[in-house]
């Protein structure tokens, strides 16, 4: 990826970011229910293999986090993100396991300028997160802000005129 950072006008509707690899490793499963999501199935293997999760499963919250650690590592640490008023949807549909590799895709649902906020736009994304054996275990939709390369004052346009 070159130096220049992407912007609002880089999100184009259909384009597509790659997700990882990450490895979940048994560890970190444990570490982060410990302090975050303190259940049995996600503090050892035999309350998780007991559970109906089938084994060491990370928390949807884990799952979620590192989920957004890969989209960060993707594109949102090389543009000009001003964060993310929200999350629209987000399903945990298989469990995690200790040892599972997760992949993934960002893809641009939708993009527009805001009216509220001149020199930004807004970036509808839909995210799906796969395992190793291509079983889908996250789907997470929400908007994110991203600064425009060319801004209305830059170009001489007032934030009370600009659409």
């Amino acid at each position: 990826m070159s130096a220049e950072k992407l912007s609002f006008e880089d999100f184009q509707p259909g384009r597509g970011f790659t997700l990882g690899p990450k490895l979940v490793t048994a560890e970190e499963i444990i570490e982060f229910a410990s302090e975050f999501d303190p259940q049995p199935m996600h503090l050892g293997e035999a309350a998780g293999r007991a559970s109906i999760l089938g084994g060491l499963a990370a928390s949807g919250w884990h799952t979620s986090s590192m989920f957004m650690r890969m989209m960060a590592e993707s594109y949102v640490l090389h543009s000009l993100c001003e964060g993310a008023p929200g999350v629209d949807l987000m399903e945990w549909r298989k469990p995690v396991l200790a040892g599972d590799t997760l992949s993934g895709r960002s893809t641009v649902l939708e993009a527009r300028s805001m009216r509220s906020r001149p020199g930004m736009g807004i970036v509808k994304f839909r995210h799906e997160v796969e395992n190793q054996r291509g079983e889908l275990v996250c789907v997470s939709e929400n908007s994110v802000m991203f600064g425009m390369r060319v801004r209305p004052a830059d170009i001489g346009i007032s934030p009370e005129t600009s659409a």
